[in-house]
């Protein structure tokens, strides 16, 4: 019997921030699916329960502490990956910050710079090392960035967040063609409102919420797991042809008109 189409079978997966919400539900997929993961995330001790999880599931996991915003670790990261497990397949781009959150026109030096240097140049260096990684091996192989909803439309109260979103989707598609050639496919994942403790500011605000799930044609956001399908099909050979992609995964929000 032909096995399924989207599975991560004798694949090395790197997912950064690993440990908990959607990074961890990835990471669980991944290795349901068969991959060997490394999770990464910025405390070791919270990478060790996030692999530990997983191996005592039955899969294959590792843990490595990492900081997305501080770009002497990527080096480091990759090497540790490629020392454990030989190779690396996949990435998962999904560490991400968030720490202004109210009108654009208020935000701080400090936090402004703390949001592009984990969420775009952060994705975009460890993009870069994975991918030469790739090249030099001369292997296919995917990448997939987490990017958001709010990168397709305004943001308010989280306007900074949303410009290194969209800068995000703009890399995606741009790496996506350059990286053809070569056999790297590039894709993203855009969620909507996710029950995490990233998004606790919105999720538990009952004013909010309230107006968000309204607007959604099926009426709930979505739980981290909803979120690691779209990733683990990106990630597959299911997706074999798919490059360049933005999977909106929001219950319809978008389309019904934010």
């Amino acid at each position: 019997m032909q096995k399924p189409l989207v599975h991560l079978e004798n694949k090395v997966a790197l997912v950064t921030g690993g440990t908990r919400g959607i990074g961890e539900a990835i990471a669980r997929a991944y290795a349901a699916a068969g991959a060997k993961v490394v999770v990464a995330s910025r405390k070791q001790e919270g990478c060790d329960r996030a692999a530990a999880a997983i191996r005592e599931a039955g899969g294959d996991a590792h843990g490595v502490a990492f900081h997305a915003g501080e770009l002497e670790q990527i080096p480091k990261l990759v090497e540790a990956t490629i020392a454990k497990y030989g190779r690396i397949d996949v990435l998962v781009n999904n560490a991400a910050t968030n720490p202004h959150f109210g009108p654009l026109l208020t935000v701080e030096r400090a936090q402004w710079d703390k949001t592009f240097d984990v969420n775009l140049r952060g994705y975009f260096e460890l993009a870069r090392a994975v991918a030469n990684h790739l090249i030099d091996r001369g292997a296919k192989g995917s990448i997939v960035n987490v990017a958001s909803i709010v990168a397709l439309s305004g943001a308010p109260l989280q306007g900074v967040y949303g410009m290194t979103k969209a800068a995000v989707v703009s890399m995606t598609q741009t790496l996506a063609v350059e990286l053809a050639p070569s056999g790297v496919r590039v894709n993203a994942v855009a969620p909507g409102l996710v029950d995490t403790k990233f998004a606790a500011a919105i999720v538990h605000n009952p004013d909010i919420v309230q107006r968000v799930v309204e607007r959604t044609p099926m009426r709930r956001y979505a739980q981290p797991h909803e979120i690691a399908g779209a990733a683990l099909f990106l990630a597959s050979d299911a997706a074999s042809f798919v490059t360049g992609h933005t999977l909106v995964v929001d219950g319809g929000l978008m389309i019904a008109g934010m």
